[in-house]
């Protein structure tokens, strides 16, 4: 009888031994924002489990005195056991080997991989009985807080590190995985965080395509460049595209259509930034003035292009159709021709056709042939790099406007 009650303690304190193990575990596992989301709703279990996470010092130690306590009266009672059982030779040597796989395969492996499966379920269960204990073990607690100070005196820690970008990186694809966000919204964050690593040159509309209005023109030919553009902002210039002096809004225009040519009054003043200025400051600043369009200026002073509030959210979500816009696409494919456009982004290509160049000093693919060619762009002209062959298709002015591009293999076999 006494052999009974000795195995059921030794029962007892593996189950224990399982139950610390396994509490480690799940609130090392949990999702911190999943719970403040359930706090805020009023859930106690989660206010509870966040508040003792608040003080991980607390619960850790609470947790670790707790599994040690259980696993050393296990190991003791186990050896006097065992000794009686089998005599003092080998009884120790025979506990030491029960217990250890005992409490392996029990106390360890099993509970953990239960609670790292359902972190959550097992830590609302958990947290009463661990908040408990911690209030029972708090002069042990305060022992163990005086001596990790003491110890953090004599290792000095160089601080806690921020999470660096391609860890959160790491983070929202890990999470886009395991489904807790779909691939739109990672999407979104991945594009957010990218905000503050492009500059505005980078998305300007170049100052060649700048569709903008000289401000002694009659309201006739201004209106007809609101028509035939469909935009509801135009840029207003004296003299020259590099003297901007304000943006005229459609509205603004077409209420004072009395007037023979535009006035002061009708203009907003335009914001001038660097083109070396990053996307995120950027949209804060127009979002402080609320204002929709900024000017783009070279380190001359010149204007080197514009940005709108429109263009930095297309980094965000992608392309922003109305329907006043002519659907343009960047790159199209027939029987493996590429027909590309001259403005398209050359890291883009390169990357879709799997090109080996390294990074391009240029934003547009008509600038790169430009270079390959080191002459004014001509309809027909050709060059070939890294397994592909380029044809100018069409120009515009002096810029590519369309090129072909196509594997030499490909070209090879037609040619045949």
């Amino acid at each position: 009888m006494n052999n009974i009650g000795t195995i059921i303690a030794m029962g007892v304190l593996v189950m224990m031994s399982a139950y610390f193990s396994a509490t480690e575990t799940a609130f090392n596992s949990l999702n911190i924002t999943k719970l403040k989301i359930a706090a805020e709703r009023e859930d106690k279990g989660a206010k509870l489990i966040l508040r003792l996470l608040e003080d991980y010092n607390r619960l850790l130690t609470t947790i670790l005195v707790g599994n040690n306590i259980v696993n050393i009266a296990l190991s003791s009672i186990a050896t006097v056991f065992f000794i009686k059982l089998v005599g003092g030779d080998i009884g120790a040597t025979v506990s030491t080997a029960v217990i250890t796989v005992v409490v392996l395969i029990f106390g360890e492996i099993t509970p953990k991989s239960i609670a790292k499966e359902s972190p959550e379920a097992f830590a609302r269960f958990s947290a009463p009985i661990i908040n408990f204990l911690a209030v029972i073990l708090t002069p042990i607690n305060f022992i163990f807080s005086l001596w990790k100070k003491l110890v953090s005196l004599v290792v000095k820690s160089s601080g806690e590190q921020a999470v660096t970008e391609e860890e959160l990186l790491s983070m929202v694809d890990e999470v886009e995985s395991s489904g807790g966000i779909g691939e739109q919204e990672g999407e979104l964050i991945r594009n957010a965080m990218e905000l503050n690593e492009n500059d505005a040159a980078d998305i300007a509309t170049p100052r060649v395509d700048i569709e903008a209005v000289e401000k002694n023109w009659t309201k006739e030919e201004v209106a007809e460049v609101f028509v035939e553009t469909g935009y509801s902002r135009l840029p207003v210039y004296v003299d020259s595209i590099d003297n901007i002096i304000g943006i005229i809004h459609r509205t603004d225009f077409y209420n004072n259509y009395d007037m023979d040519n535009i006035a002061d009054t009708m203009l907003t003043k335009p914001i001038f930034v660097p083109k070396t200025i990053k996307l995120g400051a950027l949209l804060k600043l127009l979002q402080k003035s609320k204002c929709h369009m900024a000017v783009v200026t070279d380190e001359y002073g010149g204007t080197f292009g514009i940005v709108t509030m429109e263009d930095i959210l297309e980094e965000l979500v992608g392309e922003i159709w109305d329907e006043h816009d002519e659907i343009e696409e960047d790159m199209s494919e027939s029987k493996g021709v590429y027909t590309v456009s001259g403005s398209m982004d050359p890291e883009e290509l390169f990357e879709e056709l799997e090109m080996d160049i390294e990074e391009v000093p240029y934003a547009t693919l008509s600038g790169w042939i430009m270079d390959e060619l080191n002459k004014v762009p001509e309809v027909g002209d050709t060059f070939e790099n890294s397994g592909y062959r380029f044809t100018v298709e069409t120009v515009d002015g002096m810029r590519v406007d369309t090129a072909v591009v196509e594997k030499l293999e490909a070209a090879a076999e037609s040619e045949e």
